[in-house]
């Protein structure tokens, strides 16, 4: 299995997430943010960071790079796709999910392990948890509170497509302490927090992030 890391100006854990899709025997397959294909991946990571140097707004202008001409219309078609932090804002920026996050409501950077509840267990990311696990997973983000209106945030609700939840205090103001979403197909998987900061014991405050990739490598495998 190849899994895409896509870099862009400004990114700053495409290394540790392709280290994560070699910890669970994937091929890590670097993308750049001005290449024009996808180079036949079965799957992509947007990773963290600040792309573009967060110009305009997180993630705006890393929508219009080459790369997300090729994967916007591939992760509409069910290319699995994973935004992590960054990759998360991006997501939304490109209306691949819906809503956006703005500024931590404390206007401080957050650098925490912080704890989550799985929500939705039967993503094509999210397959190897079982919903109403709790984990921790690191999160560093400044711009990370996830808004939407109610009606969205409603819908998100009702289909299932909260994928995870901060447990205990808000880190950041998110509406209904969302952490991370899906899209309808559950094959799009956005989350603020760093999950690839998680695959290896020693490294991080827990292994909890390894099932991401493992259920991803799981799902397209079986395919």
């Amino acid at each position: 299995m190849k899994v895409g890391v896509v870099t862009f100006p400004g990114s700053l854990d495409d290394r540790d997430a392709a280290r994560a899709v070699r910890a669970v025997g994937a091929e890590a397959v670097s993308l750049w943010h001005g290449d024009a294909d996808l180079k036949g991946v079965d799957a992509v990571v947007l990773p963290g960071g600040f792309s573009y140097g967060d110009y305009l707004r997180c993630g705006a202008i890393a929508r219009f790079a080459p790369v997300m001409d090729a994967l916007i219309p591939a992760a509409q078609g069910g290319l699995p796709v994973l935004g992590i932090c960054n990759g998360f804002q991006v997501l939304c920026e490109s209306h691949l999910l819906p809503g956006a996050l703005i500024r931590n409501d404390h206007r401080k950077f957050n650098c925490v392990d912080q704890r989550l509840v799985v929500e939705n267990a039967s993503t094509t990311w999210t397959s190897d948890f079982e919903a109403g696990q709790e984990i921790t997973i690191v999160l560093k983000n400044g711009e990370g509170g996830f808004v939407a209106d109610e009606r969205t945030l409603d819908e998100l609700e009702g289909e299932g497509r909260v994928v995870f939840r901060y447990a205990g205090d808000n880190p950041n103001g998110s509406y209904r302490g969302i952490a991370g979403i899906s899209n309808e197909r559950g094959n799009i998987v956005g989350l603020m927090p760093h999950p690839e900061h998680c695959v290896e014991e020693g490294y991080g405050p827990s292994t909890d992030g390894l099932p991401f990739f493992t259920s991803v490598l799981r799902q397209v495998v079986s395919a």
